[in-house]
């Protein structure tokens, strides 16, 4: 015989919130569908560790699924799917529509780019017959998480006649790869007297290429002259083809489920990869023609402030939406301004071992779904769009009617620090817009985690979102 509940219990259901993990709201079918989705989320992971491989892959995957290059001079009926490739490192992809686009389009902006060492111009040197090549980190690192783990190569080689050469070392089975040496703690007296954020300084951040001179007893410089004896006999490259190269370090560790129950993935690059991988399989994988045109946005450059003619601080998505709007005999304005986008990138996920620069009432925690972030910015909420609670409203509306499981979080306490996305410079275009994105531990580092549940939510809530009216 079932108990009745008290007026206390009563109201408690009624009145009080409670986010549950995600694990207790689904069933078991949902649930496969989300280890199934963690898949494929962990082989893309693998194979595009910089903004130009996701880029690629983006567009052949849209290619395969009848999304053809975007003509501007064109004219497009609902159903259409065109993409659009910035420089191949930025790209968007669209379905038109049923509505015109005078109603505004719905549009999701990820990014594509993630903290990493991009090599010098001038990067190859010789100290004490080790081969090294110097560094500028790219993005907010901690510096010492970047020495004695296993790094790889990738990036572009144009050689003088303009030829490019597509370079990726390190990710094979057999291949070599890189590492920058620390000192041992037996002769660490002196580093031990710096700070954390010092223990490591970014001149120190040099990665060892090699070891063997070249076979002559003459020369300087031979383990130098070595390695560009084999870059040279690889990719026909001199060393004055470093100076026109864009070539990055990044951790060549392979992408691993984390813990006795699988329920979490660990790797490089999920900021921001864990959002636009969901959101890229959201507008492939639409059932029905939207009713709004649907935008899918990955950038590049958000790391750095997104500066550049591949950041969300240009103008490639205003004119792409301009183009549109030509099509139908409008400015690009009158779209903006009745757009909505959800700028999807990761929050900071609460920490129980370094809980105290979080308030835990409006963090964000693994598991419990999506987290909707009104603003981010620091301190005094600075660089942030702060989303109206109109927006707020329909969009957590949207989630709720699609059975998205969501919270709401913010980046860390009050004081404690923060952070920017894209959404400022998407508002700043007179678009509504709020930050939607996945919770991640150890944010930033060469080796990230997060939970399969919550980028499965990820690409529901987008599929949603571009489905609204």
């Amino acid at each position: 015989m079932s108990e009745t509940k008290t007026e206390v219990e009563l109201l408690q259901e009624k009145l009080l919130m409670e986010k549950k993990h995600v694990a207790q709201v689904i069933d078991d079918a949902e649930y496969q569908k989300a280890m199934d989705f963690a898949e494929g989320y962990k082989k893309f992971l693998n194979d595009c560790k910089t903004e130009r491989e996701v880029a690629k892959f983006v567009v052949a995957e849209a290619e395969k699924r009848g999304f053809v290059p975007f003509d501007k001079f064109g004219s497009y009926k609902e159903g259409d799917k065109v993409y659009y490739l910035n420089r191949k490192k930025a790209v968007i992809l669209a379905v038109i529509g049923k509505n015109s686009i005078s109603e505004g389009a719905h549009i999701a902006a990820a990014h594509i780019d993630s903290p990493r060492l991009d090599l010098k111009p001038n990067p190859l040197y010789e100290s004490n017959e080790i081969a090294l090549f110097k560094t500028h980190y790219y993005g907010g690192i901690k510096k010492y998480q970047w020495t004695t783990i296993p790094l790889s190569l990738h990036g572009i080689i144009v050689r003088k006649d303009g030829t490019e050469i597509e370079v990726s070392i390190g990710e094979k089975e057999g291949e070599p790869q890189f590492i920058i040496s620390d000192i041992l703690p037996h002769l660490s007296k002196e580093q031990d007297k710096r700070t954390l954020d010092g223990g490591i300084l970014g001149e120190e951040l040099n990665i060892i290429v090699g070891s063997r001179p070249f076979k002559s007893d003459k020369g300087s410089e031979l383990v130098k002259l070595n390695i560009l004896k084999l870059l040279n006999e690889k990719y026909g490259i001199t060393e004055e083809d470093f100076l026109t190269a864009e070539l990055e370090a990044v951790p060549a560790a392979k992408v691993n489920d984390i813990g006795f129950d699988r329920s979490l993935v660990g790797g490089y690059g999920h900021d921001d990869r864990v959002c636009a991988y969901p959101e890229v399989m959201a507008i492939f994988d639409l059932d029905e023609i939207p009713e709004h045109t649907a935008i899918a946005v990955l950038a590049d450059k958000e790391e750095t402030g997104s500066d550049g003619n591949t950041g969300l601080n240009s103008s490639y998505l205003r004119y792409f939406i301009a183009d549109l709007a030509r099509m139908e005999g409008l400015m690009g304005r009158d779209v903006l301004s009745k757009s909505k986008c959800i700028s999807a990138d990761v929050n900071a996920a609460f920490d129980p071992t370094f809980s105290s620069p979080f308030e835990a009432r409006n963090a964000s925690f693994l598991n419990k779904g999506i987290v909707v972030t009104k603003y981010t910015g620091a301190r005094g909420k600075g660089g942030t769009s702060d989303a109206s609670a109109e927006f707020v409203g329909y969009v957590t509306r949207v989630f709720n009617n699609a059975d998205v499981c969501w919270q709401m979080g913010e980046l860390g306490a009050v004081d404690a620090g923060g952070g920017g996305t894209v959404a400022k410079y998407v508002a700043n275009m007179d678009i509504d817009v709020i930050d939607v994105g996945v919770p991640v531990l150890s944010m930033h580092a060469p080796y990230e985690v997060i939970s399969k549940l919550d980028i499965y939510m990820a690409n529901k809530a987008t599929k949603s979102f571009f489905m609204a009216n």
